[in-house]
Order: structure tokens, then sequence, then C-alpha cells
């Protein structure tokens, strides 16, 4: 029996991982900042597939909660075989309308946070020569469109060199790299949704499925559609000064700044 930790478990790509950890047998640490949603998501996976699923409250947000999580994933006699750092928001609104406070706080939650936690399971793992790390990031990495995509770029970037430095370790890394998801992210950021083209609409279980199966394989980053694997196809094509136009106009019609 191996044991996951999941940050952001309660919603979304995060709870889409533990329903699919837990069917395949995987003890659960679920870490979120709402203690009784975590509870009930503990006590109905328990329920369900018969796992442990042991609830961790934290604001990644805060130094405390940071070493909290990083406390839980350095503990040898009850090891974590697998981190999906998934914990993640979005604001709305444009560079220079967010306030600073707002800005520093996403760049806790998705590069200070992120860089911890996995640095703590990763020298952990490395000393039993086994276990593996999603950073949960997004196609906005591969983009030039605001802090967002910015921070989002930064885990893909410091994922795939982490991968790198420790290939012969029997640690895995990888940065998952979804596009539009049907979770609450746009709702609790304040987004709408209703210009979004079907097409582009993701099943957050299908793409857990994806990202466990291309971590798996040894994939450094996973982008787990046909559809977005052909659209950063072209962005790679794509000359910089015409793409930071259409990423421009494209990010403030559909995603978060």
């Amino acid at each position: 029996m191996t044991t996951a930790l999941i940050t952001g478990s309660t919603a979304g790509i995060g709870a889409a991982f533990a329903r699919r950890l837990a069917a395949d047998g995987h003890d659960l640490v679920l870490v979120a900042r709402d203690t009784e949603r975590l509870r009930e998501q503990a006590t109905e996976l328990h329920d369900r597939h018969g796992i442990e699923a042991e609830v961790l409250t934290a604001d990644l947000s805060r130094d405390p909660g940071i070493e909290a999580v990083a406390a839980r994933l350095g503990d040898r006699k009850n090891p974590v075989d697998l981190l999906i750092n998934n914990a993640g928001f979005g604001n709305k609104g444009r560079y220079l309308d967010v306030s600073m406070a707002d800005e520093l706080t996403m760049l806790k939650v998705h590069c200070e946070a992120v860089l911890r936690l996995t640095s703590a399971a990763a020298e952990a793992m490395r000393e039993r020569g086994r276990g593996g790390v999603v950073n949960v990031a997004s196609v906005a990495a591969f983009v030039p469109r605001g802090t967002y995509g910015a921070s989002k770029a930064w885990v893909v970037q410091f994922t795939q060199g982490a991968a790198r430095d420790l290939a012969d370790s029997g640690v895995r890394l990888m940065a998952l790299c979804p596009g539009f998801v049907r979770t609450e992210f746009h709702e609790r950021a304040g987004m709408g949704t209703d210009n979004i083209p079907g097409w582009m609409w993701l099943d957050a279980d299908k793409l857990v499925a994806a990202a466990l199966a291309d971590l798996a394989r040894g994939k450094s980053v996973s982008i787990p559609d046909p559809r977005y694997k052909a659209l950063m196809g072209l962005v790679k094509v794509t000359p910089r000064a015409l793409l930071g136009g259409v990423s421009s106009r494209t990010g403030r019609k559909y995603g978060p700044q």
C-alpha cells in the first residue's frame, strides 16, 4: 500500500486525483484550507474504496501551512510515495488591475509552496530510491500572458530541471499542463465561462488518467489531450511577437490574468 499527498484536494483536478488514486488502492493525505470539506471527502473515499484518508488543513499562501505540509512529506515513519502539488488559483483582472498583495499570494502558492513541498518530498523519496511528484501547471505556461502564465512557466521550468537532476535517483517529477478543465477554478476567481468554446473543455477524470499514464512513462511534462498538444505545437512555430498579441487577446477573453 502506498500513500499519495494531494494539495487542493477538495475540488477540481485535486479531487479527481483523489478519486482515481483511492480507486487504485492508495492511501491519501488530503490537504486544503476547509477542514469540513476535507473530512467529508476523507469519509467518502474511505467508505467507498476502503483506503485510509488522512486530513491536513493548511493554507499554502502562509508559511505555517507550507511548513505543516512539508513536515508531513518529510515524515520517514509514514512516507509519502506520490505528491500532487495541485493547489492554485487565478486572479481576475489584467496586470496592474490586480493588487500587489494578490499577485504575491499567487507567487507564494504557485512557486514558493511548490518549491518547498517538492524539495521536502523529493529528499525523502531519494533516500528510499523511489517516489513521484506531479506539479500542476497549465498550457498558459507556454504563452506570454500575464502573471498567472508566468507563475506556471516557472513550475514547468523548475520541474523539468529537477527531473533531470534526479534522473538516476528513482524519483520521477512531472509538470502537468492542462487547458480549460470543468472545475470550480473560474467560478472561485469570479470569471465567466460562457464564452469558452465547448471543444476547449477537458474532463478532470480523463485528464488525471492521462497524467498518471504519462508519469508512469517517465515524462517530465504532460499535456494530456490531443487538442492541446496540437495547439502547443502551433505555439512553438508561431513568432513571439505575433503570439504575444494573440495570447493577450485570447487571455482577456477566456483565461486568468
